[in-house]
């Protein structure tokens, strides 16, 4: 379908995974996993270009760096917990029910650049990896990572609970590595406690607002509080107190292991690469410097294997944040292949470009700027987070108070007053170095700068204004069904597919006026196509097939107040087309109301195409309903 009408985050695994526990221990492990995916994010190989960057050239001097952007992940990801659980909504589903739709689409596509240049991070590591581990070109590397593509789809298909515990194990294979390495490297105690003292200079101000944005991903912010909602917490206030509360705990264990991967890169690159007056401009350098360094081949292994690992778990949930994204912010779901391919399509271009002209060098500084451009992005998620979570219209007594208010506000404030520091120096340096073309450098600098300072300021200052969107299942407005009533051959079984969008309601009063003047019984029929209903078929109970009951329900109530006689259906599979056929076949109807969403051609590929087909396999007529 062409848009995500369904409202619920993550609708294939929302509300999948019970916690109905009684044991505290169980009913943790219950809430436990939504964090792990987002801390991946904290942990991939655009922090560690980074890391070893901040560490070969700074020694422990910005491990406070990491600290600092540590705790504000920590309130973040907190933040966006809570959304999630007290108003059932992500993030981006927030800012497009609050905004106007030019700032929704602002946002949108600079979520889409920062998820871009993530993507980007992990291509480049991944490619690397294969490079270090079983000296693949760099070309080649970029080119097998696109195939990762089919390992995400194929772990979504398997469940939530399954692609959590799979990327726990990446996670728990990468700080294996990294603790044996800090065994090796034996760093200078004294040297990691001078380096909790904040202090930041001109020189290593580009590689610490990296780190931040490498750190405090703004992406992640749109994936927390969809995925929290994977859990079945229930309604009432204590039931969503609780769920925060385990939230709370699993964003702190999680981001603290995340925390303590980034601390050991910086710290072995300090300990290792610092000590010994060893500049590294590479991650490929890194690994073949561990060897001689450390003394042992090993070393360097577990680094390549901890690389890949760090990859492989980032793309997973990247692909997780820009799904959410689009459904979130443009209300538009596409076939996750086709978003897959778009993401990485995007990534790849610019690292095979890169390796092309620059080589080993050029990946390297090209993954530091992928995490200054997700920190660029990050104020853009971060105000809106905090201006939802202290709305006590939205959140009620989950509004924030004023210490997380101000928490909250220092931390934005932080962040915007690094990316203009950084924006005026890299502005200034890119001038200096452009010649006779620095007037066009500054132009163009100045308009994109207000620009983006401009809706920063918008999305600050202006009040919510905007009265949200209805969330509730839309009425059918059948009393004005007689109005539209046409001649027609007599009819007495008229089938209806639904797919809970707008075409429901002109399909239902085209059917409901024809049944009306003929007599005949209305089929309503529903396909779930969510992973949990291909997987358990009639046997599935998530909250996107309750709902789906409930939304028959409630057009059989209203279409019963006509006095028409009404049955209703819901099968479960992956292609609906195939059991519309196979339904109709069943009961046998003398027509078939479908609506139509009007596209045709490439947007068939993207979004699907039910109508031809069903056409083709059954010989009786079909009214096509077209919407706008």
């Amino acid at each position: 379908m062409s848009q995500a009408l369904n409202t619920r985050s993550l609708s294939d695994v929302h509300e999948s995974v019970t916690t109905d526990y009684i044991s505290k221990w169980k009913k943790g492990m219950a809430f436990a996993g939504p964090a792990y995916l987002v801390s991946v994010g904290y942990m991939d190989p655009g922090n560690w270009a980074t890391d070893l960057d901040g560490g070969a050239n700074f020694g422990y001097s910005l491990l406070w760096v990491l600290v600092m952007s540590n705790a504000m992940a920590v309130l973040l990801q907190t933040l966006s917990a809570r959304l999630g659980i007290v108003t059932g909504r992500d993030l981006a589903q927030a800012c497009r029910e609050t905004y106007p739709r030019l700032v929704n689409q602002s946002l949108w596509f600079l979520c889409e650049i920062a998820i871009v240049a993530c993507d980007l991070a992990e291509v480049l590591g991944a490619a690397i990896a294969l490079n270090l581990l079983f000296h693949i070109p760099l070309l080649a590397g970029v080119a097998i990572t696109s195939l990762d593509t089919l390992l995400v789809l194929w772990l979504q298909r398997l469940g939530i609970r399954r692609l959590e515990a799979f990327i726990l194990g990446l996670i728990g294979v990468i700080a294996c590595c990294f603790a044996v390495e800090m065994f090796m490297a034996k760093p200078d105690l004294h040297g990691i406690v001078m380096g909790l003292v904040p202090h930041i200079d001109g020189r290593s101000l580009y590689t610490a607002v990296g780190m931040l944005g490498a750190t405090v991903m703004p992406h992640n912010l749109y994936l927390h509080s969809a995925l929290v909602q994977t859990r079945r917490i229930g309604r009432s206030e204590e039931e969503k107190r609780t769920a925060c509360h385990w939230n709370f705990i699993d964003c702190v264990i999680a981001l603290n292991g995340a925390l303590f991967v980034n601390g050991a890169i910086l710290i072995l690159a300090a300990a290792v690469f610092f000590r010994a007056h060893q500049s590294v401009t590479e991650i490929q350098q890194a690994y073949l410097l561990l060897t001689p360094l450390l003394g042992t081949v090993v070393a360097a292994k577990l680094f390549g294997v901890a690389l890949f690992c760090a990859g492989q778990s980032s793309t997973l949930t990247g692909t997780l944040a820009g799904q959410i994204v689009m459904e979130g912010f443009l209300n538009i779901r596409i076939q996750p292949w086709l978003r897959r391919f778009v993401t990485r399509f995007l990534a790849i271009a610019p690292a095979a470009v890169v390796i092309w002209l620059s080589g080993n060098n050029g990946t390297f500084r090209l993954l530091i700027l992928s995490q200054v451009v997700l920190n660029l992005q990050l104020p853009f998620a971060i105000i809106p987070l905090i201006h939802f979570t202290s709305d006590p219209v939205k959140m009620g007594p989950f509004a924030n108070g004023w210490k997380l208010r101000l928490a909250g506000w220092v931390t934005a404030a932080i962040v915007v007053s690094l990316n203009l520091w950084l924006a005026f120096q890299t502005i200034v340096s890119w001038a200096a170095g452009s010649g006779n073309w620095a007037p066009v450098v500054w132009t163009f600098s100045i308009l994109l700068c207000g620009a983006l300072i401009t809706l920063l300021a918008w999305v600050t200052f202006q009040p919510l204004h905007r009265v949200p969107a209805d969330t509730g299942i839309a009425t059918l407005g059948l009393e004005s069904a007689a109005a539209s009533l046409i001649d027609a051959p007599s009819y007495r079984r008229i089938l209806v597919p639904l797919d809970h969008s707008p075409l429901d309601r002109l399909a239902l009063s085209h059917a409901a006026a024809l049944a009306a003047q003929h007599g005949a019984r209305v089929f309503l029929l529903h396909v779930e196509e969510g992973v949990t209903s291909q997987i358990y078929g009639h046997e599935s109970s998530t909250a996107e097939v309750e709902a789906g009951r409930e939304y028959l329900d409630l057009l059989v109530a209203s279409l019963s107040e006509q006095e028409l006689e009404v049955e209703t259906a819901i099968r479960h599979g992956s292609n609906p087309r195939k059991e519309i056929i196979r339904y109709a076949r069943e009961i046998q109807p003398d027509l078939l109301v479908m609506g139509a969403h009007g596209h045709g051609g490439l947007k068939d590929l993207i979004f699907g195409n039910t109508i031809n087909p069903v056409r083709h396999a059954l010989n009786i007529p079909i009214l096509v309903v077209r919407g706008d």
